[in-house]
């Protein structure tokens, strides 16, 4: 019976004293991300962290004294839903918990939004999102891993720093970055920093970086977690977003290696050599996460000192020695000093609570006052710990510098610090970039203006200009040479006015070569309008002239058929039909079309004036090998509003004409008349102009922007129809007037020239001498036949007898086919020569 008392006894005091260790624990629960496929799992190494931390604050004796800390941990795999449950499960299960401990934005984001409901106070180790900084939503949250908002002013002194002031960014949809981004325009708008594009993706970011190339991207900050760093990484290298025109920003808190990591396990279709050289030269941007004066913390450690005693933790999972470290190595100190921060709140409430007569071991959901006590600690913690000097503004955002690094053979390099506060960037003048300088932040777009080639410009208006001297010659000659029957039976008038409209035809082809080389762009619709009158004008006044004399071929051909029909009827020989062309009728026609002309040209630029108009053309390299540099192409047009509605109206009365005249010339093309002497050369002047002009406006059209292929083909073409015509209509002329200096006969080279007024006159007295001879030959032959007749009758009186003597004084009779009688000449006036006819007068034997 004694010993069953002693044994209760024992087990009673058993129990008392497990009760009272008890009592002297302060729970702590903890959410940490580590087994997740998305998001952060900094978890498996800052859960390690925490650990070590908890080992050297219970070692602590004069922190928390007669108390120990307590972890309650679980994994939320970075998935806000996972991490509620993970919390709920904390809260409802005991033991009490005093405060909670989460990584991870988005679970941070869950839980502190909630916790507020147990008057409990959150401290996030792991979670950078910008909307944490939001009191109103997350009143009781504080966090020692610094606000990704941080970043954005170190990224604005960077861009200023080397000139940048275009920008784009690629985000992933988490709220994290789509806050940071928000945060991030704000400050590039103060700033006055272009925003060029900003792209999202969710999952697969291949059409975002697509975009991002043909937004002309430069520099780019990217923010993602980092398995999407991988695949972002793996796209910018498939699509050329990489070397020396392209600088990207990374967030600094992934692994050293991460660009190298876990390739095979997510479906990288990238090599490791392919991500490194599209990780090269990338510039990041990261809060100081590990004190860097190795000054000794509040724990008694230099920051090395915690590195190496958290090497040999990881060194039993991970395979550091070969740079293998795990997910959240760098944010490791934060989690450290989170549980450093929570100790020294609860050491500091503890001291107020002891005060009014409280203990933290009796707090519970309901008892706000605590709560409030432990805010208040925490709020005004600062110490010096593994991550550098820790505290805590009014939104409870960690107050940190940022660290800038850029990733150089391979390897990132420091290259200076931030002071948000201060404003104070200290630069180390270690960046390098691959092309040997700082890229430029946008495709330098240099504008060129497309002019024709000189060398074209001067052979075409060198040749014009030949053609101008040559038209002027034959403008003199053919007024010297007004005189000559050569010259006056073609008009002479209507010569010179076709050649004027040569001359106007050889001075637009200067027009046509003068643009933006030589001229102003505001002097240039002045051009436009001057090459519009001065072509149409030339080419009407130079086919006009031709198209008048055609007409007139035509018109005397069609009366003289007619007269022919009526004098057949009525059966009248014709010995000549003479048509006297009337110059005026020949330049009355050619003043009608030059009003058509100038009516159509005054009312365009009256009405809707030609004007200048770029053609922009696709970006071109660089000729001088500046990838930062690119070639827009601009080439001049003279264009008005409703350019096609104009064009039609003068192509199409123009085409008429053409056609017209194409019709005429061939209906004419065996006529030659003696008033007209150049008809024949005419028809294949309008021949050659309509062929040219047929095939030269639609090719000119196809290949209007082809400067000097347009520019030349046009040129050729006017300069070989003025050429051609003048040569076919005046060669002739020149050649017979060299030949026969004093007026002779003029047919050898001009076979079109009609008789002279003398070979006129002496032809119409040869056609009136055979008309009389004609009527006394009829007489005569009257006679002879009354004379056979009475033979005839005195042969037969004498019965047949032949008296031979009795015929008349001179022999027999002369039979009729001995009359030589004069050929009838029809002559129209249409021989290609003049006609010399030799009478014939029929030679009567007498009897003698």
């Amino acid at each position: 019976m004694a010993g069953v008392f002693a044994l209760g006894l024992l087990l009673g005091g058993l129990g008392l004293v497990a009760a009272n260790q008890d009592d002297n624990v302060l729970h702590i629960g903890g959410i940490f991300p580590i087994q997740g496929k998305g998001g952060w799992q900094g978890g498996q190494a800052c859960m390690p962290a925490a650990n070590l931390a908890l080992e050297d604050v219970n070692r602590e004796k004069n922190l928390l004294p007669g108390f120990t800390l307590k972890l309650h941990s679980n994994d939320s795999e970075c998935e806000p839903g996972l991490g509620a449950s993970v919390m709920y499960n904390l809260l409802y299960n005991p033991p009490q918990k005093l405060m909670l401990l989460a990584g991870c934005s988005t679970v941070c984001t869950t839980v502190a939004e909630a916790a507020k409901m147990w008057n409990l106070v959150v401290l996030c180790y792991g979670a950078s999102s910008p909307a944490l900084s939001d009191r109103n939503r997350f009143p009781t949250l504080f966090r020692t891993h610094p606000s990704a908002t941080v970043h954005n002013p170190t990224r604005i002194k960077l861009l200023q720093k080397f000139g940048w002031s275009r920008v784009a960014i690629l985000q992933q949809a988490e709220e994290v970055f789509i806050s940071t981004v928000e945060d991030l325009e704000s400050r590039c708008k103060e700033a006055g920093i272009e925003i060029v594009t900003r792209q999202s993706f969710l999952s697969d970011p291949s059409d975002a970086v697509r975009n991002l190339r043909r937004q002309d991207a430069r520099i780019i900050v990217g923010l993602f977690y980092v398995v999407a760093a991988r695949r972002v990484l793996c796209e910018i290298y498939q699509n050329g977003l990489y070397g020396k025109t392209y600088v990207w920003f990374f967030i600094g808190w992934y692994e050293d290696n991460w660009f190298e990591m876990n390739l095979d396990k997510e479906g990288i279709s990238c090599t490791k050599e392919q991500m490194r050289k599209a990780a090269e030269g990338h510039l990041t941007t990261e809060a100081l996460m590990w004190n860097q004066n190795n000054d000794t913390t509040i724990s008694g450690m230099t920051s090395e000192d915690f590195r190496q005693r958290l090497n040999q933790v990881l060194r039993q999972t991970y395979d550091i020695d070969n740079n293998r470290y795990p997910e959240g190595y760098q944010e490791a100190p934060l989690a450290y000093d989170a549980v450093w921060s929570i100790a020294l709140a609860f050491n500091k409430t503890m001291e107020k609570l002891n005060k009014q007569g409280k203990s933290l071991k009796n707090f519970t959901y309901n008892d706000k006052e605590t709560a409030d006590e432990i805010y208040s600690a925490i709020n005004s913690t600062q110490f010096i710990g593994v991550s550098g000097y820790v505290a805590f503004s009014s939104q409870g955002d960690r107050i940190a510098l940022t660290q800038i690094e850029q990733v150089i053979d391979g390897k990132y390099v420091k290259l200076g610090y931030y002071d948000t506060q201060m404003d104070n960037l200290t630069w180390r003048n270690m960046e390098k970039w691959i092309g040997g300088k700082v890229p430029q932040d946008r495709t330098i777009v240099k504008k060129l203006l497309r002019t024709v080639s000189l060398p074209l410009f001067i052979t075409m208006c060198t040749i014009s200009s030949v053609g101008i001297v040559i038209a002027l010659a034959l403008i003199i000659f053919n007024i010297w040479n007004r005189h000559r029957r050569v010259i006056i039976s073609s008009h002479p008038v209507c010569n010179t006015i076709m050649l004027v409209g040569c001359i106007a035809c050889f001075i637009s082809v200067f027009l046509l070569g003068i643009d933006g080389r030589f001229i102003e762009s505001s002097q240039y619709p002045r051009i436009c309008q001057a090459r519009s009158w001065m072509l149409s004008i030339g080419f009407t006044l130079a086919f006009g002239a031709m198209f008048s004399k055609v007409w007139r071929v035509h018109r005397l051909n069609t009366k003289t058929k007619a007269d022919h029909a009526k004098l057949f009827i009525a059966k009248q020989k014709i010995s000549s039909i003479q048509k006297k062309v009337q110059p005026w009728k020949l330049y009355t026609m050619v003043s009608a079309l030059l009003a058509i002309d100038v009516v159509l040209l005054g009312a365009w630029q009256g009405v809707d004036p030609l004007q200048r108009r770029l053609e922009v053309f696709p970006l071109e390299a660089s000729t001088q090998g500046d990838d930062d540099a690119r070639i827009r192409p601009e080439l001049e047009h003279c264009e008005s509003e409703h350019n096609s509605i104009w064009l039609g109206l003068i192509y199409g009365y123009k085409g008429v004409v053409l056609v017209f005249g194409l019709f005429l010339a061939y209906e004419t093309r065996s006529i030659k008349v003696k008033q007209i002497n150049d008809s024949r050369y005419v028809g294949m002047s309008i021949y050659n102009v309509v062929v040219l002009c047929l095939i030269t406006v639609p090719v000119t059209m196809v290949i209007a922007s082809q400067q000097d292929a347009s520019f030349v083909f046009v040129s050729l073409a006017i300069i070989f129809c003025c050429f051609l015509s003048m040569a076919l209509i005046f060669v002739p002329k020149v050649i017979e007037v060299i030949r026969h200096p004093k007026d002779k006969a003029e047919s050898k080279y001009n076979p079109d020239v009609g008789m002279s007024k003398e070979d006129e006159e002496r032809y119409q007295k040869l056609l009136n001498e055979n008309d009389e001879l004609q009527k006394l030959i009829a007489q005569k032959e009257e006679k002879i036949r009354a004379v056979k007749a009475k033979l005839a009758e005195r042969d037969a009186l004498k019965g047949g007898g032949g008296g031979g003597s009795g015929g008349g004084s001179g022999g027999g009779s002369i039979p009729k086919d001995s009359l030589i009688v004069a050929d009838f000449v029809t002559g129209e006036g249409t021989s290609d020569s003049a006609i010399e006819t030799e009478h014939s007068v029929g030679i009567l034997r007498q009897k003698s």
